[in-house]
């Protein structure tokens, strides 16, 4: 017994001293090389031993056998040899096929086969682009601590200012108190402090400029030395076209980006599935809702394999700050009764906005919406008839692989555990968390139940539209071959 436990801690030390070895290695990429190291999916960048040491267990569900953190060591070490640049490169899937190659093959050459389609970048440099987040809520402070943890080396998309309106007191210490501490998503990794002189909040470097203002079009950015900038409206009071051009009437403005459904002509993006739509010549998209993100790469997916005649929708979802803390008045129905004491049979308008996205699903979702008494994670409830018959095993296989080696890789996540429970997915980076073990399937008729984090996880999506529009988004490597 002595010898299994001397042999289970020493090869968790020699992995630690790997894993710790690999830090300074993945921050020198992302720092000087604009490259993002993952291990299927999960960034390692910023991140402990303990986080990447986690990363590499986790492919056990994915490839059948522990994925060595050495492996992965060779592959980053390979990538600074290669100089290469400005890409995401899965550090975990090169290194599991790596070591499935015979002994003795040259890492730096065969991470240099497998990324041959990525060309030399050795040379490639590009501005990064201008950030401004109107708004600071929920969402607004969310999508600040993506853009700070992903500054890197300043070549993609910059966090320059905040724009709120002024608070009473010492407002400029609440809006950054309220940045350091979360009391869903917990601590801002890094630090933050204060600058009263110069009206600003610096975290981890990033000075960003607090703008005092009630109106987009009254903001002149170019006098703070922002130009150029993309603003993400966070605040979903200007929704339609109209409204949400004021902001291109700001100095220093040039586009904008709307943290909600779109009304009217507005493109509704869903990352992943019609972002290829965004053109350069668009000044104004919405980043859909939350529940829009979470459900539509799950239902393109099936649609894709089985076929979708018509389904219905039903969002268990956390409460928000639209509701009431205890019973008030409210304007729409029921949403005025106590939201941490009730669960609110309310509407939704995801069902119906997939179409927007998604064309060919027109006309074939309802869709319902219950509030329950949770402050974040909320879950869809898929309830389809498809074009032919399948099982429960057969959909969930699919959709494993889907989450790992399809191009929504990003979106739809899977987990097969019957322990989860909502609060485990705080901090998800994907737009939904198909729960496999909940799956049913009789024939032709499927029920599908979709967790997602209905802050980060959306903010993520709303991140990577903007990365788009920057023009800041990085090809993705290996390319898959299942």
């Amino acid at each position: 017994m002595t010898d299994i436990a001397e042999t289970h801690f020493s090869d968790w030390k020699n992995r630690e001293e790997i894993a710790e070895t690999m830090i300074p290695l993945v921050g020198k990429l992302s720092r000087d090389r604009n490259v993002i190291a993952t291990v299927y999916g999960r960034s390692l960048v910023n991140r402990s031993v303990i986080h990447i040491l986690k990363a590499h267990r986790a492919a056990r569900r994915i490839e059948t056998s522990e994925l060595s953190v050495a492996d992965s060591l060779k592959v980053v070490q390979a990538i600074l040899e290669l100089g290469i640049r400005n890409a995401r490169i899965d550090i975990g899937k090169l290194g599991y096929r790596l070591s499935k190659q015979p002994e003795g093959t040259d890492a730096v050459e065969y991470v240099k086969a497998e990324l041959s389609e990525l060309g030399d970048t050795s040379n490639v440099k590009q501005e990064g682009r201008d950030v401004v987040l109107y708004g600071f809520g929920r969402i607004g402070r969310l999508l600040a601590r993506i853009l700070i943890e992903k500054a890197g080396s300043g070549e993609n998309t910059r966090l320059r200012a905040i724009v709120v309106r002024q608070g009473k007191g010492n407002d400029l210490e609440k809006r950054a108190s309220l940045l350091r501490r979360d009391s869903v998503h917990g601590s801002f990794q890094g630090t933050i402090t204060v600058d009263e002189e110069n009206c600003g909040i610096i975290a981890n470097g990033n000075f960003i400029k607090v703008i005092y203002s009630s109106a987009p079009d009254t903001v002149d950015y170019e006098s703070y030395g922002i130009k150029d900038a993309i603003i993400v409206d966070n605040t979903g009071k200007w929704r339609d076209v109209e409204g949400l051009s004021l902001h291109l009437q700001a100095k220093g403005a040039s586009k904008a980006i709307l943290t909600a459904p779109g009304k009217g002509d507005m493109k509704n993006i869903v990352y992943g599935i019609n972002s290829d739509s965004i053109e350069e010549s668009d000044k104004l998209i919405s980043a859909a809702s939350c529940t829009t993100n979470a459900i539509t790469p799950v239902l393109k997916a099936i649609n894709d394999e089985f076929g979708i005649e018509h389904g219905h929708v039903e969002t268990v979802h956390s409460y928000t700050n639209d509701q009431n803390l205890i019973d008030n008045y409210h304007s729409a129905d029921r949403r005025g009764r106590s939201a941490p004491l009730n669960m609110v049979i309310t509407e939704t308008g995801a069902a119906k906005a997939v179409s927007k996205a998604l064309p060919e699903m027109a006309g074939k979702l309802t869709g319902n919406a219950i509030r329950v008494p949770t402050p974040n994670v909320s879950m869809a409830i898929l309830n389809l008839s498809l074009k032919k018959e399948t099982t429960t095993e057969e959909i969930n296989a699919y959709l494993r692989r889907t989450a790992l080696y399809s191009e929504l890789q990003q979106q739809i996540d899977y987990v097969d555990s019957p322990e989860v429970v909502s609060s485990d997915f705080v901090g998800s980076r994907k737009a939904g968390i198909v729960d496999g073990k909940a799956t049913i399937v009789n024939g032709d008729k499927a029920v599908l139940y979709v967790w997602y984090d209905n802050e980060f996880g959306y903010s993520c999506q709303v991140v990577r539209i903007l990365e788009q529009v920057a023009g800041c988004k990085f090809p993705e490597y290996p390319l898959d071959k299942k």
